[in-house]
């Protein structure tokens, strides 16, 4: 779950932007909508961690993560928050597997060779366990990044913009991909987006 109250944050030398409050239940989905410079993106990086809240008070999976130490705050987002990001961050030079692999790594987790065979077969993308991420196409490496963010079985899923630069076919694909996988494991799913196709897809819509 996802509950945000009294949000506001300040960049250097820039304007103000303040948040409505909002929740997002347990398995639930949820829309970030506004312009470009609504802020979509920073409160995104603030409910994930990657921002410190300058007030108010952020709850994920039921911990306020106002209360968590610069160390507990990474711990905390490698196994519990996954990210898809508007442009994927795969390392290039490495096989898929490779890639999905870093994540545990980083969250501290053990190698799970049988979890990285399901989630890759779950998103269609199996016979591409070996291939390094520069031989894939475009819609095969967007599978690996979504695969990359729920390898750790986190309970919140955050996606930034995943379908502004796709086609009508192509954007209810991938919207679709990220609803069925936080599904299969009863994620929360938060996309902040511009992209207006989204609202018939997704009811539940926090305008910024």
């Amino acid at each position: 779950m996802i509950r945000v109250s009294g949000q506001a944050y300040q960049y250097p030398g820039s304007r103000r932007i303040a948040f409505q409050d909002f929740d997002i239940g347990a398995g639930a989905h949820g829309l970030l909508l506004g312009d470009s410079g609504s802020g979509k993106t920073t409160l995104l990086h603030l409910v994930g961690g990657l921002l410190r809240a300058q007030q108010g008070t952020i709850e994920v999976q039921g911990t306020d993560l106002a209360k968590l130490s610069e160390s507990r705050l990474d711990d905390f987002r490698g196994k519990h928050v996954g990210f898809v990001f508007q442009k994927n961050h795969l390392i290039t030079a490495l096989s898929v597997e490779k890639n999905l692999l870093v994540a545990p790594f980083f969250a501290g987790l053990p190698p799970d060779l049988v979890r990285v065979e399901e989630i890759l077969r779950s998103l269609g993308i199996e016979e591409q366990r070996h291939a390094r991420i520069r031989e894939l196409s475009h819609g095969q490496a967007q599978r690996v990044a979504i695969a990359r963010a729920l390898i750790n079985r986190p309970g919140v899923i955050l996606a930034d913009e995943p379908t502004s630069a796709l086609d009508d076919r192509n954007c209810e694909k991938v919207i679709r991909l990220l609803i069925d996988a936080s599904e299969k494991q009863g994620a929360t799913l938060l996309v902040a987006t511009h992209d207006q196709r989204l609202k018939k897809i997704i009811p539940h819509q926090i305008q910024l």
